[in-house]
């Protein structure tokens, strides 16, 4: 190692030192390294005039990374649902921004993996049904009024961008008859979906 790398490299080393000390000294702790992979909240400034309500923020938020696992479980985990549940009933309808504008609640995740049983103890809980989930249950009645009050719903976008066809589609058996009804007023291509494939164990073993 040559002598002015190593003079570099303490050079550093009592620079770190002493930003430490300061930092210390002070009651200031350095901010962590951000993490490249999590979210990053836009940057934002008003450019008009705030609104006369000022909320008072009297209690305290659900923490965002509780809602975020609380949200990735809903999508296939009824025993971790329940559990979260239970220690922050707050989750029930939390939603997170997965980016865009891309906001997903546990119910919304539930739905569009067609995962029945936890659509339904969310449900139960008192967690917002929308239209999307209707149509995954298979309410025909429901969807039918939706799209009477407003025919562009048709073409609404749930999480990540599915559809109603797609959260009938998923529904199975149950929501068939929602996804004739949507497919009879627009017809769309129904493309096979990856989750819903039977696993190579459930397939029937052929005989011998």
């Amino acid at each position: 190692m040559t002598s002015s790398h190593s003079r570099r490299m303490f050079i550093g080393a009592a620079g770190s030192a002493v930003a430490l000390s300061v930092a210390t000294a002070t009651g200031l702790e350095q901010d962590p390294v951000p993490d490249e992979k999590g979210p990053k909240e836009s940057a934002f400034e008003r450019d008009y005039d705030a609104p006369k309500f000022k909320p008072s923020w009297a209690k305290e938020q659900v923490n965002r990374q509780l809602v975020q696992d609380f949200v990735i479980f809903a999508h296939s985990d009824l025993a971790m649902v329940q559990k979260l549940l239970d220690r922050e009933p707050g989750l029930l309808n939390g939603a997170v921004d997965w980016g865009g504008g891309d906001f997903e609640t546990a119910l919304g995740g539930a739905s569009h993996m067609g995962k029945h049983e936890i659509v339904e103890y969310l449900l139960a809980k008192g967690a917002r049904i929308d239209i999307f989930c209707a149509a995954m249950l298979g309410q025909l009645d429901a969807i039918r009024n939706f799209l009477t009050l407003q025919p562009s719903l048709i073409d609404a976008k749930g999480p990540h961008g599915f559809t109603l066809h797609f959260h009938a589609q998923v529904g199975g058996e149950r929501s068939s008859a929602v996804l004739d009804y949507l497919q009879s007023i627009k017809q769309v291509e129904l493309k096979p979906i990856p989750f819903l494939r039977p696993k190579a164990e459930d397939k029937p073993k052929q005989l011998p």
